[in-house]
């Protein structure tokens, strides 16, 4: 699709496999801007983008646009060592004087005031923006403002740390504004109180492997990179302190290791978790860990994803015809969202652009592209931390992701059925599908039917993970929770393990404690029906039938306007075991599930299987799980 505002011509020799330079990233900011800022107030203090409004209502939503592009602005600013030809840091300067003068008034300009999360959350979220926007451009914008300005900017920020934030990533929203702050010489003691509570509260939520669940809960998402670890580092990276860019720079390197393989070779990332519309800002982390130098990664193999992610949006409609991010993925996509997103919420993608913090001469610009690690060879990685399997084919370019970990559900909240996310209850997610709309049938769900009512997965339990040469897996528990009717059986639970081997998946479901009489479902990918990307389930063990059903998903994902899932149904009582084989490939070369294991054996809890293209055996054994892998 056509891009609204102009790029350079692609360079295909220094980057062979996106064509895209630092001149592009330059280009593209600047685009963004341009096309936003011609929704702003007079005096540039709010940006009313178009759009349905968030559940923060307009004024909110006007300030996210200010600061969300407002970091685009800073980032591209301060990579230019100040320049600034289009005068940008002088419109800020201006709103940032007018939103501040008398915050909370009902006006063309005042900005609101930041209070607790759950009164009026949303202006903290924006506090952070702001506050590492300033920090970024001190010298050309906060050093020149009147000191009345600044006493006013200040006292609006230090509501983010006067108030309660949401309990999760939000509390490094405060620690950001206390970071500028004290940068700037106006620290003290409520500012130090922030950023201590911050980073006590982030050591407890790292879970290992360089992942942190977002809060106390077992949420793990793409707000690891783009909040969790982007807001520590840099403000180390600033700061100039060697023993926090250290610390926290080693577990971004941790990090980068295995979410780096979470992006396609089409550049795009996996479509796992809330806030998706965030788009590119997936990239955030691995251009942090280029700029900071912690990463695994070499500079052609960053630049390699980040670019791939920016363009892979670009090239497929993410922008309104008049240049603005529309709510959604590629084009607007209604599930995609959250109640929170209004129309300057895409915005968050402007964290991407801290790739231009390396300036020109950097290696992440200079040196040539280099294979992203989805291009290099098929992987296997489990990540025991958060309980994820990532399984990658080359020839095709696609992640897979098996969640065994993930849940986004609160220590404190019961499980409800009407809660059910999509983007957290699904066995498995890629970088070429979407989940299915919650009215709609799920994919790559299990799901046990008590009196015709069936059964969702709300709180995961992981029960481990690892991997071998071309082999991995994890597992997990859940009871299951019921749409209709009470809410559980008392006893009922469901374990399950994932074995990826090469392409294919092995899915083996325990069901303990169903009440006789009932059904169990086990569905596949959803894909759209003129689609290259084929979906494949075939079942081996404790279904009806081998062949799948095809049920139509009307809604479709957000990649195809309506796509179908294959499910397999069976009868379970008591303790049952069924077991199944699926795939996800795109191109030609799908494989035929019917012939991709040779043998069978499921006997007292255990499940065995011989798989044809190499002779090799998996072993899997429930309660708790054990799984081997043996080659002949």
């Amino acid at each position: 699709m056509s891009i609204p505002f102009e790029l350079p011509a692609d360079d295909h020799d220094i980057s062979p496999r996106t064509g895209y330079t630092r001149a592009h990233w330059e280009a593209v900011a600047d685009g963004l801007l341009t096309a936003a800022w011609r929704w702003a107030t007079p005096a540039g203090a709010l940006l009313h983008l178009p759009g349905r409004p968030s559940r923060s209502g307009v004024r909110s939503d006007g300030l996210e646009g200010y600061a969300r592009t407002f970091l685009a602005a800073a980032f591209r600013v301060a990579g230019a060592d100040g320049d600034d030809p289009r005068n940008l840091l002088e419109r800020y300067a201006a709103g940032l004087a007018a939103g501040t003068r008398t915050p909370g008034r009902d006006d063309s300009e005042s900005w609101p005031e930041i209070l607790d999360f759950d009164v009026q959350g949303q202006p903290m979220v924006e506090s952070a923006s702001v506050a590492l926007g300033l920090r970024l451009t001190a010298p050309w914008l906060w050093d020149k403002l009147d000191t009345g300005v600044q006493d006013r900017a200040e006292e609006w920020l230090r509501g983010a740390l006067r108030h309660t934030p949401a309990p999760n990533n939000w509390y490094l929203f405060p620690y950001t504004v206390a970071g500028f702050l004290e940068s700037v010489g106006r620290g003290d003691a409520e500012t130090a109180a922030a950023r201590e509570r911050a980073l006590g509260l982030l050591e407890s939520w790292y879970r290992g492997d360089g992942w942190y669940a977002d809060g106390d809960g077992r949420a793990f998402d793409h707000y690891n990179g783009w909040a969790l670890h982007l807001y520590p580092v840099l403000d180390a990276h600033l700061s100039g302190d060697a023993d926090a860019l250290a610390h926290h720079g080693g577990r971004l390197r941790a990090h980068l290791d295995g979410f780096s393989l979470m992006f396609g070779a089409d550049g795009a990332p996996l479509h796992y978790g809330r806030s998706l519309t965030y788009r590119f800002a997936a990239s955030a982390a691995v251009s942090l860990g280029a700029v900071t130098g912690h990463t695994p990664l070499t500079p052609g193999a960053s630049r390699r994803i980040v670019s791939g992610s920016l363009r892979h949006f670009l090239d497929r409609g993410a922008l309104t015809p008049d240049g603005l991010l529309s709510l959604g993925w590629y084009g607007p996509h209604e599930a995609s969202l959250q109640e929170y997103s209004g129309p300057a919420s895409p915005y968050w993608a402007s964290k991407a652009f801290v790739a231009l913090l390396a300036p020109a001469d950097h290696p992440l610009w200079t040196d040539t592209e280099e294979p992203a690690p989805v291009e290099e060879a098929d992987r296997v990685l489990s990540l025991p931390g958060p309980g994820l399997l990532l399984q990658s084919t080359r020839a095709d370019g696609t992640v897979r992701l098996h969640n065994h970990g993930s849940d986004h559900v609160r220590p404190h909240e019961g499980e409800s059925a009407a809660d059910d996310d999509p983007h957290y209850g699904r066995l498995a997610y890629s970088t070429r599908t979407g989940p299915t709309a919650p009215a709609n049938v799920a994919d790559n769900h299990v799901s046990v039917e008590v009196a015709g009512r069936g059964s969702v997965r709300r709180r995961v339990h992981p029960l481990g993970a690892g991997h071998g040469d071309g082999w991995g897996w994890a597992a997990s528990w859940h009871r299951p929770v019921f749409t209709a009717g009470p809410p559980m059986v008392p006893g009922l639970t469901v374990e399950s393990v994932t074995v990826a081997h090469g392409g294919l998946e092995l899915r083996a479901h325990r069901v303990v404690g169903a009440p006789p009489g009932s059904r169990v479902t086990l569905t596949g990918w959803a894909t759209g029906p003129e689609e290259l990307t084929v979906s494949a389930l075939h079942g081996l063990y404790g279904w009806d039938a081998p062949a799948p059903e095809t049920l139509p998903a009307p809604q479709g994902t957000a990649w195809t306007p309506w796509a179908h899932v294959p499910r397999l149904t069976g009868g379970c009582g008591g303790t049952t075991v069924h077991l199944a084989l699926a795939s996800l490939t795109t191109g030609p070369d799908a494989p035929s599930l019917e012939d991709a294991v040779t043998d069978v054996r499921v006997d007292d809890g255990t499940v065995e299987v011989t798989w044809a293209a190499d002779g090799s055996r998996t072993r899997v054994s429930f309660g708790p799980p054990e799984v081997r892998h043996t080659r002949p």
